[in-house]
């Protein structure tokens, strides 16, 4: 059983978070203060920590000071209960190494979720996450709940901005500003060759996270990312990614990890475009943009790309490309349809061909 500790001044809503918590089985301790909530602390080691901030002798702020600069209670979840509703409030709360923050009044669903919550983040982070963006993704919800915060509200708390069909996001060569989330849409990033031809170096759909190798590296762009269609990215600050890696020391090494991974892949695939034939580049392609663009399985993919922006991908000429097609579509493996869209009719023989 869960140990929390409940720490307000209020007696009335103290017993209302005890009452609350208790009925979800929680073993509840409560505290009337910031200085009673250390000591008892202490005592009996919580599991997470529901904080008024506002409080008589220790507030809330000045528990969580303590907590954070003791090493048997420094990764302790701590979450405000508070009358506190303005975004800086929030802002000093979250930047003070809080995981949440719930204002009230508030019910006891909001409560519950919030700690629930917390506790489902623990058990993640403790599991093996997957060494690619979407371990990347689920690792920055996780771990910055400023962040978690905003992804949930994006529009609201962070600017967004509409891209058209191949329109440029950030250029090679640029610095980097922002660390960017795809609400809707689909991107592409590449490098140009000195005699201009592009080589695609990845594909970003919906829920993916864009451009944190530059801010990592505190360097410019290394290539351009250009949408595939009418696409909707939110700005996340470049401070609030630092803030990420700088307060969470295992975040670092899981994503030095993810990154790493990351680089294999790319290695991987640079190596295919030197040395595969012309059959398995296109082949490569089309099963890239079939894995990380289908998302029902029940209707037919369709890629609605021009031909150059597909070869491009395959790293290959668009006239070898199109007789490639051709190929395929002879073959079955393929569909070209009146507007030049390609349907993959078997994903899993085309798959054979990358072997």
């Amino acid at each position: 059983m869960k140990t929390v500790l409940v720490v307000e001044d209020n007696e009335v809503i103290r017993e209302d978070v005890v009452e609350i918590l208790t009925l979800a089985n929680y073993n509840v301790i409560s505290a009337i203060n910031g200085k009673d909530g250390l000591e008892k602390t202490n005592e009996h080691m919580p599991d997470l920590v529901v904080s008024d901030i506002a409080m008589p002798i220790v507030d809330g702020f000045g528990m969580l000071h303590v907590l954070r600069n003791d090493p048997k209670t420094e990764d302790v979840p701590f979450i405000f209960l508070t009358s506190k509703s303005d975004r800086n409030d929030f802002r000093n709360a979250m930047d003070s190494g809080a995981d949440d923050y719930i204002t009230k009044p508030f019910n006891g669903d909001e409560l519950l979720k919030a700690v629930e919550n917390r506790f489902k983040k623990i058990e993640v982070m403790r599991k093996k996450l997957s060494p690619d963006i979407k371990g990347f993704t689920e690792l920055l919800e996780i771990n910055n709940d400023a962040l978690n915060q905003s992804l949930e509200s994006l529009p609201k708390d962070h600017d967004t901005n509409t891209y058209q069909k191949k329109q440029v996001i950030y250029k090679e060569g640029f610095t980097p500003h922002y660390l960017y989330f795809i609400q809707r849409g689909k991107v592409r990033t590449y490098k140009t060759h000195e005699d201009g031809k592009q080589l695609v170096m990845d594909l970003f759909n919906e829920g993916d996270f864009l451009g944190y190798i530059p801010l990592l590296e505190e360097s410019p762009y290394k290539e351009t990312a250009v949408t595939m269609e009418e696409t909707e990215l939110a700005l996340i600050p470049k401070k609030e990614f630092e803030n990420l890696l700088h307060k969470n020391p295992s975040v670092q090494q899981k994503l030095i990890k993810m990154l790493a991974k990351n680089i294999t892949e790319n290695e991987n695939h640079l190596l295919g475009i030197a040395y595969n034939t012309l059959r398995k580049k296109v082949a490569g392609a089309l099963s890239s943009l079939h894995t990380k663009f289908k998302s029902n399985k029940n209707e037919p993919f369709l890629i609605d790309i021009s031909r150059d922006e597909l070869a491009s991908i395959a790293g290959t000429a668009t006239e070898s490309l199109i007789r490639t097609l051709t190929e395929f579509k002879n073959e079955k493996l393929i569909d070209i349809k009146k507007d030049n869209k390609i349907e993959i009719l078997n994903p899993k023989k085309l798959g054979t061909l990358l072997r």
